[in-house]
């Protein structure tokens, strides 16, 4: 990063949308994450937190709640020039921040990428330990049964 990039890491807003699909959809077209429509992502912006360099969106990630106690980290995605420059690290933090504050005392994520999520404190999980997941999200999805996704869970201190 040179002096005049700047990184700033915040909630999104509803003008960040169509940043965020470009980003997800760049992975998802990889087969790296699952695709969000654009209706999704306008219904659910307030589960984003963005990385915002120069005025444009370099990584995102939706902190999505579940039940009482329960939330989800998904739609984690970082630019590929961006990348090994601790900015998905900085929004996952952010993230957990945020459940914080929520009162949230677990945070899970389904992921091709686990080991990045256990460098930050996940453990993994067997997907039927969150139901409240399955019966939500994943029996809808196109990879259902026959999901890679790995499922990993964070315990927040009480």
């Amino acid at each position: 990063m040179t002096d005049k990039e700047i990184l700033k890491i915040r909630k999104a807003k509803v003008i960040d949308v169509k940043g965020i699909k470009n980003l997800l959809d760049y992975f998802s077209k990889k087969e790296l994450l699952l695709p969000r429509s654009l209706s999704d992502l306008y219904e659910n912006i307030r589960d984003f937190i963005v990385a915002e360099e120069d005025g444009e969106i370099v990584g995102c990630i939706a902190l999505h709640i579940v039940w009482e106690d329960l939330a989800e980290v998904r739609s984690l995605a970082v630019k590929e020039n961006r990348q090994n420059k601790k900015i998905g690290t900085r929004l996952l933090q952010e993230a957990i921040k945020e459940a914080e504050k929520l009162g949230v005392r677990k945070i899970f994520t389904l992921t091709y990428s686990p080991e990045f999520f256990e460098k930050q404190g996940f453990k993994r999980t067997k997907k039927n330990d969150l139901p409240q997941k399955i019966w939500k999200d994943c029996l809808n999805c196109t990879h259902f049964p026959d999901c890679s996704e790995e499922a990993l869970l964070y315990e927040l201190l009480k």
